[in-house]
């Protein structure tokens, strides 16, 4: 059932890069948050959002009027921007230690960061979250705000983009013992904050590493399945990852070729129906960003394609296809996700969206 409530004040931390641009396009008439502060670097403070964005707008939508002529506050003055918000979204582009600090800096105001950064994804009590597979790692927060002597400011984040195209899966088929993985992910441009005006030598071109998103891919999934344990979060042990990441030339939607190996041997058919209806508590609750189906099953050959099938249920869906049984490996598949909305702002404020549900996030 869809909450009725006062909106909540958000600020966005990073506003005028890519992922700031897209939790701007996503906030700007959401029925649980108003845009109260956009903040940037210093060399934005001070001019509109529409000046300090200049050229750069990197949306396929216009830039929202209501946004357009908002002061552009300074991301380092914490404490003014804190004072005027009930909650922080970050995008911010910053080294990962100084993302660290401006992070808990926020925290300790008494501001809940639902970030998109990777710099808290390995902190032990920060729940890094898909909210349709680990929602128990919320119960980390408590713990967090001990450490940080808060009674309501926390982090929280959302994890990887790349790992949104076959986790899902993962998770969906966990009682049949999951316990090796060879994945090769194909990763849009738009991964790198890039379009093709700005990156014309991806045009007929891929680049067959990115860095840093190996290690990411291969340990993500795993702090995802993994539980609660002494106030801290325990990576799972299994499936064991191994992967490749490859830039390619598409503008939005990471694709992930699977081989997976399994303890326990289910039916093709049991597979694709766990897909289905694998579902979770944004479902369940009708949040306003949740996909309506969670994983569509594509029966077609050549599916899921990035043209066809990366807007499924707004971006915030994953389409897995060509599932079938391999000779060396117990079965391949191929995933797709939207990498700026599933993968990056659109799971933040899906996370957030679960927070307020929970009652973790409300107005100051």
């Amino acid at each position: 059932m869809e909450m009725k409530m006062e909106k909540l004040r958000v600020g966005i931390l990073g506003a005028t890069g890519m992922v700031g641009q897209r939790f701007v396009t996503l906030l700007s008439d959401h029925p649980y948050f108003q845009i109260e502060v956009l903040a940037a670097s210093a060399r934005s403070a001070g001019k509109t959002y529409e000046e300090a964005v200049g050229g750069r707008w990197k949306m396929d939508t216009p830039m929202p009027e209501t946004v357009r002529n908002m002061k552009v506050m300074n991301v380092s003055d914490v404490e003014s921007v804190a004072g005027q918000v009930d909650m922080v979204f970050s995008a911010v582009d910053m080294t990962k230690d100084e993302i660290r600090k401006i992070e808990e800096a926020y925290a300790k105001t008494e501001t809940p960061v639902v970030s998109n950064n990777s710099a808290h994804r390995w902190t032990p009590d920060v729940p890094m979250v898909i909210p349709e597979i680990n929602l128990s790692h919320f119960d980390v927060i408590p713990f967090q705000r001990k450490r940080l002597g808060t009674t309501r400011g926390f982090i929280a984040v959302k994890p990887n983009c790349s790992i949104q195209a076959y986790a899902p899966a993962l998770a969906a088929w966990k009682e049949y013992e999951p316990y090796e993985a060879v994945i090769t992910t194909y990763q849009a441009i738009s991964g790198a904050g890039k379009t093709f005006k700005d990156w014309p030598e991806m045009v007929g071109n891929i680049i067959p590493y990115i860095g840093g998103e190996e290690e990411k891919s291969e340990r993500e999934p795993l702090r995802i399945l993994g539980r609660l344990e002494d106030g801290v979060i325990v990576p799972a042990k299994e499936p064991v990852i191994t992967c490749q990441c490859v830039r390619v030339p598409v503008l939005n939607g990471h694709t992930a070729a699977v081989f997976l190996k399994m303890r326990k041997h289910p039916s093709k058919e049991e597979l694709i129906d766990r897909l289905v209806h694998f579902s979770g508590y944004p479902q369940e609750h009708h949040l306003p960003s949740a996909p309506k189906q969670f994983i569509q099953y594509l029966e077609e050959d050549n599916r899921p394609q990035v043209a066809l099938d990366v807007d499924y249920e707004k971006g915030m869906g994953v389409s897995i296809g060509r599932l079938r049984e391999d000779t060396v490996y117990d079965w391949k598949f191929i995933g797709l996700a939207h990498n700026t909305l599933r993968g990056a702002a659109g799971g933040a404020v899906l996370c957030a969206e679960t927070l307020v549900s929970l009652g973790y996030i409300a107005r100051k």
